[in-house]
């Protein structure tokens, strides 16, 4: 018997138990049949009782079952041993019962045809060859005994019939059985496949989405149940993503991608940016808590629709392949930043000094001096060495970490903070607007808070109108876990081209800025655990009009007191 697999050997003995529970049916149909149909004169011949035989053949077919099934050793072994012992016993039982005329030797087929299934072609063959050579050596005793009528045809019929199967069923058996360790051996490769597409799409950093047509999410991979913050039921067939409230904007955006791709629209892009807020019911799913990444707080995701297609494909099936943006752009920044190494450092030790030096030298010209030139061109020196010297405070600022957090009433910090702010920039009362609750409070450095609020609020005057409520300061409690604290002003919204490069450093729009005033409040806003964002909202003006703003807002990641 050749090595086979241990999935070939397992089909090998169930075939062999096959076999045996068709013994004992064939066993049992002989034990009836000889109690009721087999005429008296058979019931001896020559000292053997035909149903003792049957009975006999039962009971080794029970025996034989037996072994199959619970004694699973020396499978060669077990089927010779049934195949002889099936021949014996149908060899006598067809003497006993009268020779060709008892229709028995069509019973040969059942052990042969199982012998050309389970065992090499020779030795099928010669187990058919015994049994012809049997029919016809019984043929030729009858006919020495001047038999009449003695069945001598029949028998070499019976023989060739025999062999014919046997070479038939081996060669069939054979193309099967190969065509099985085939399927096997694709199905160990398949399974090998699908194991590594899993182990790769477990561990990529993007997170990836199988949905239906319908938003109905199939399954998803670890990365992006962190980006999510949810456990979605993948494979339940129940779970979709226009469920879930906080997933509304990714729902929608796969929606409108998927209703393009399905009338054809060309030029339609398979890329959306989608800004995710977690939600209160969001917080626990199966007694599991998936916290959002930058603790609980929004996410800004790319989001790429692709859709499987395959010929045989009947299901409507995509992928979402989901990238955080703030990591993309973490990692730009970092790049950038990088670039500068040791010239940044440089700068902000060796460069304070000469700058000193200068302004120093520039207001003592000015005050010996008179002639509007040169008080113009050392205004022009003063302007660009507080320039040099606000952005060597920015990089150092940019090393700066959390020196200190502690619970901040922003109410009282805010209210005092407009007022020092005011009175700096010599701004009307009521310029600013500020609207937040005595009792909302949040953990933070009061040095870090200070310096983000006041450079959102000195970016706010730059484009305020200067009216009475220009600039607006006010908080949005978004859910028990998250605070937000906008700030507004009228003037013209920045644009999309700018947005792509707020946050960048190094990156302004105005000749007399570093880059480095929203980078540098963004980064404070990350080592305090909140975040820090331009996002567009609908607004009402005095006027009763609906506008659409855009703002500044600071997440808070609201904590335990």
């Amino acid at each position: 018997m050749p090595i086979l697999s241990a999935e070939s050997s397992a089909s090998f003995w169930r075939s062999l138990h096959a076999l045996s529970i068709t013994r004992i049916l064939i066993a049992s149909v002989l034990v009836l049949f000889g109690g009721f149909r087999i005429n008296s004169t058979y019931w001896f011949d020559g000292g053997l009782s035909y149903r003792w035989l049957c009975l006999a053949y039962l009971l080794l077919a029970l025996v034989f079952a037996f072994f199959a099934l619970y004694r699973r050793r020396h499978f060669m072994l077990q089927l010779l041993l049934q195949i002889v012992t099936d021949i014996i016993l149908i060899s006598l039982l067809y003497m006993v019962a009268g020779g060709m005329k008892s229709g028995l030797a069509i019973l040969y087929l059942f052990p042969l045809a199982s012998a050309a299934i389970l065992v090499p072609l020779m030795l099928a063959l010669c187990f058919a060859s015994v049994v012809s050579i049997f029919l016809l050596l019984q043929s030729w005793f009858l006919l020495i005994r001047m038999e009449p009528e003695v069945p001598i045809m029949q028998a070499g019929l019976y023989g060739a019939a025999f062999l014919s199967a046997v070479f038939v069923v081996n060669r069939m058996a054979a193309k099967l059985i190969s065509q099985e360790s085939l399927a096997v051996r694709r199905g160990h490769a398949l399974e090998m496949q699908r194991a590594i597409s899993q182990l790769v799409i477990d561990d990529m950093d993007d997170g990836v989405i199988v949905v239906g047509g319908d938003s109905t999410v199939y399954a998803s991979n670890p990365s992006a149940v962190r980006k999510l913050g949810i456990v979605l039921e993948a494979g339940s067939g129940t779970s979709k993503l226009s469920d879930v409230p906080a997933l509304k904007p990714l729902a929608d955006a796969f929606s409108a991608w998927h209703e393009h791709v399905d009338t054809g629209s060309a030029g339609f892009g398979a890329t959306a940016y989608v800004m995710l807020k977690p939600a209160d019911e969001l917080a626990e799913q199966d007694g599991q808590i998936e916290p959002l990444q930058a603790s609980s707080l929004a996410v800004h995701l790319r989001a790429r629709f692709v859709r499987v297609n395959a010929e045989t494909l009947r299901e409507d099936r995509s992928v979402i392949f989901l990238q955080d943006i703030a990591q993309i752009e973490n990692q730009a920044q970092q790049l950038k930043l990088a670039s500068m190494g040791r010239l940044t450092a440089s700068i902000a030790h060796e460069v304070r000094n000469p700058l000193s030096a200068i302004a120093h030298a520039s207001a003592l010209l000015g005050e010996e001096t008179d002639n509007p030139s040169q008080v113009r061109l050392l205004k022009i020196i003063a302007d660009n060495v507080a320039r040099m010297n606000r952005m060597v405070e920015d990089i150092l600022n940019l090393s700066r970490k959390v020196q200190s957090q502690e619970m901040i009433g922003l109410a009282d910090f805010l209210s005092e903070l407009k007022a020092s702010f005011s009175e700096t920039h010599g701004l009307s009362g009521d310029m600013i607007v500020l609207s937040v609750s005595d009792e909302q409070q949040i953990r933070f450095d009061p040095l870090h808070l200070r310096e983000i609020v006041l450079n959102l609020l000195g970016n706010a005057l730059r484009y305020a109108s200067g009216k009475p409520g220009s600039i607006r300061m006010f908080t949005v409690p978004a859910t028990a876990s998250r605070l937000e604290l906008h700030v507004q002003d009228d003037g013209t919204s920045i644009s999309p081209d700018v947005r792509a490069h707020l946050f960048e450093p190094f990156y302004t729009t105005s000749s007399k800025g570093t880059g480095l005033g929203l980078y540098l409040a963004r980064e404070l806003c990350l080592n305090n655990s909140a975040m820090l964002d331009y996002e567009f909202h609908p607004d009402v003006t005095a006027d009763g009009v609906a506008t659409t703003s855009g703002r500044f807002v600071i997440s808070f990641a609201v904590q335990d007191r």
